[in-house]
């Protein structure tokens, strides 16, 4: 009865820590566009991501002696993912966030499931499951519920910077997962490493295009609350999902982040969105978990 009882507690735990993951996965394009008023997107990109590698590092470190020294593969992976989703991914990410309200980047983030599942069908001639063609087709046309409405002035320049961005998101899963998969480095080297690197290149084309930072105590503050909250806080709370959850009632709880957004968009910037774009963000969303359910059968199964 014991047994039970703890199980029950540790389900509520994870529960909770995975309601605290949403609400600061969905806060980090509120928070990064109202610094856009103040601070360059490639200049808040690599200072957020450069000091989020200098809390995990000392992590990471320690993690490692065990697996110290790396073969030449694993630098070059994970150099990738540096340069993959963060340098190009999360950079673009956040210059697109200047033509584009934040619930419309959350919602095309959201749809990085569904660029891998694309992928896998072109290049890897992977036959998507009916699950899999259900959410597709949901997904789809939630989006275009959701652009129904027509894009403002700017706002297409903007969707092909995401573009861009997805792309490069995208690119974590099908780099990092032999890495995870094979155990061939830590899951706190996995996250630290590549965002050092992908800091380290942003810094100097920021620099370039954007000048030295020059930031006042509350872009200072922005900047720390989201290395330390939501970059570093937020790896933590994931990978203790991964222990305590399957990994689809992460997936799921994950993909609900737009919804967040949204919601704190209108509350935060005053961007409101018409009813057939929320109708279009609900059905956006309940593609994409279905996607990911069927994934997640499927890696079961195999």
């Amino acid at each position: 009865m014991r047994r039970v009882a703890t199980h029950a507690q540790r389900r509520v735990s994870a529960l909770s820590a995975g309601v605290l993951l949403v609400l600061v996965l969905g806060s980090t394009l509120v928070i990064a566009k109202g610094a856009l008023r103040h601070v360059g997107p490639l200049t808040l990109a690599a200072l957020r991501y450069g000091l989020a590698a200098l809390i995990l590092l000392p992590l990471a470190v320690r993690q490692e002696a065990r697996r110290w020294p790396w073969p030449p593969r694993v630098w070059l992976r994970l150099a990738a993912i540096g340069l993959g989703f963060y340098a190009l991914g999360n950079g673009a990410l956040f210059v697109g966030l200047q033509y584009v309200s934040a619930a419309t980047a959350s919602l095309l983030l959201g749809l990085v499931p569904l660029v891998v599942l694309l992928g896998g069908v072109i290049w890897l001639r992977e036959a998507p499951t009916r699950v899999q063609l259900v959410g597709m087709g949901v997904a789809l046309v939630g989006t275009l519920l959701f652009f129904a409405p027509g894009l403002a002035p700017g706002e297409p320049l903007g969707l092909a910077i995401l573009a861009i961005g997805m792309l490069g998101n995208a690119s974590l899963g099908v780099l990092g997962r032999p890495l995870a998969r094979d155990r061939q480095v830590g899951p706190v080297t996995l996250a630290a490493a590549p965002l050092a690197l992908g800091g380290l290149v942003l810094l100097p084309i920021a620099v370039a295009r954007e000048g030295a930072p020059q930031l006042a105590l509350p872009e200072v503050a922005t900047v720390f609350w989201l290395a330390l909250v939501n970059t570093a806080l937020a790896y933590v709370l994931y990978n203790h999902l991964l222990q305590a959850l399957a990994a689809f009632e992460v997936s799921a709880l994950t993909s609900l982040s737009p919804v967040v957004t949204a919601v704190g968009a209108w509350l935060v910037l005053n961007e409101s969105l018409a009813i057939l774009q929320v109708v279009g963000m609900i059905l956006t969303v309940g593609g994409v978990i279905l996607i990911q359910a069927a994934r997640q059968a499927r890696s079961s199964g195999a």
